[in-house]
């Protein structure tokens, strides 16, 4: 990582998240403002120890890097602009800048939060739903995949937000155009984030229903299946029915062997043993089990990069290990 590349990262986050100002960035660096304003002046931060604070800062190893210089590099955004002035006209570069695109914003959304890509997303998504629209030949498969990609992103950032009147339509439209497109990872990530707002909500025989409608999607990634699966037992258990969240976890258990050594789909891509330790975490603890759902919530926090662990989105795995704890 070269030094200057720190200054164009924060660069490339002001232009394009329009949510996050110079603040955000001196409270998540720990640079002066001073050093901020200077680098919004086209300075490059000359220190390789500043440099490196700053990268840490913003998650730079795992998401933003990827981000600013592969995702957000000109000819990435050339290609776009070129798809936005040819109605109708697609080819595969512009279908990959896209998806990467939204790759990197889904990574950035690991380690800043959501709250700061809502509204950038929200134009992406709508602009690719256009384009998808109007696409013609060969490729436009492809970009109504990615489109209905978009539109499902754009209703995790609502749901995580707690959007949910606005994240449940977007998840119905992903979920549809997911079914249209025989694309059932897609279509089990949609529910599955549907069962997540009912978690949120405190709904729990909903989180049930859909986490189990998510586990049963034909043609579903194992590693899907054995989160969903997981998730849905983690419902049972706090509705009191115990031997359906045991058996439930059993299943997840044989998936998993089936899932060991496969990659994560694309669009799920932090279905890892780690992350599904904190969904074992919570059916533990779920259950009553506290002792086997602190070991389970620690060591999938403990296994999450450095960048994530105090991530907005592992809040609630924090605070269900304190409650384990007590």
């Amino acid at each position: 990582m070269r030094t200057k590349d720190a200054a164009k990262v924060i660069r490339l986050l002001l232009s394009h998240t329009p949510s996050l100002n110079r603040e955000a960035i001196v409270r998540m660096t720990g640079l002066a403002q001073s050093t901020v304003s200077r680098i919004c002046d086209g300075a490059s931060l000359r220190r390789v120890d500043k440099c490196q604070q700053a990268l840490h800062g913003l998650g730079a190893q795992t998401a933003i890097e990827n981000l600013a210089l592969t995702s957000l590099d000109e000819e990435a955004l050339n290609r776009v602009h070129w798809l936005v002035n040819q109605a109708g006209r697609v080819d595969a570069s512009s279908v990959n800048a896209f998806a990467q695109i939204l790759a990197a914003h889904r990574r950035l959304d690991d380690v800043v939060g959501a709250q700061a890509l809502v509204e950038l997303t929200r134009a992406q998504a709508r602009t690719a739903t256009m384009l998808a629209d109007q696409a013609r030949g060969p490729h436009a498969h492809a970009l109504c995949l990615v489109a209905a990609e978009w539109v499902q992103f754009d209703g995790w950032l609502h749901a995580s937000t707690g959007r949910f009147k606005t994240a449940l339509p977007l998840l119905d439209q992903a979920e549809a155009a997911a079914q249209e497109l025989n694309a059932p990872t897609l279509l089990a990530q949609a529910r599955n984030f549907r069962a997540y707002i009912h978690r949120r909500r405190g709904d729990v025989p909903g989180l049930v229903r859909h986490f189990r409608a998510a586990y049963t999607t034909a043609g579903a990634h194992p590693a899907q299946r054995v989160g969903d699966a997981i998730q849905a037992a983690h419902g049972h258990a706090l509705l009191g029915e115990r031997d359906q969240a045991r058996r439930l976890l059993e299943e997840a258990s044989a998936l998993a062997e089936t899932a060991e050594g496969m990659a994560p789909p694309r669009t799920a891509y932090w279905l890892t043993p780690t992350f599904q330790h904190l969904s074992l975490g919570l059916a533990h603890l779920g259950l009553g089990e506290k002792d086997v759902a602190a070991d389970r919530l620690r060591t999938g926090l403990d296994g999450l990069p450095p960048d994530q662990q105090n991530a907005d989105w592992t809040k609630e795995y924090r605070q269900a290990l304190s409650q384990a704890r007590r």
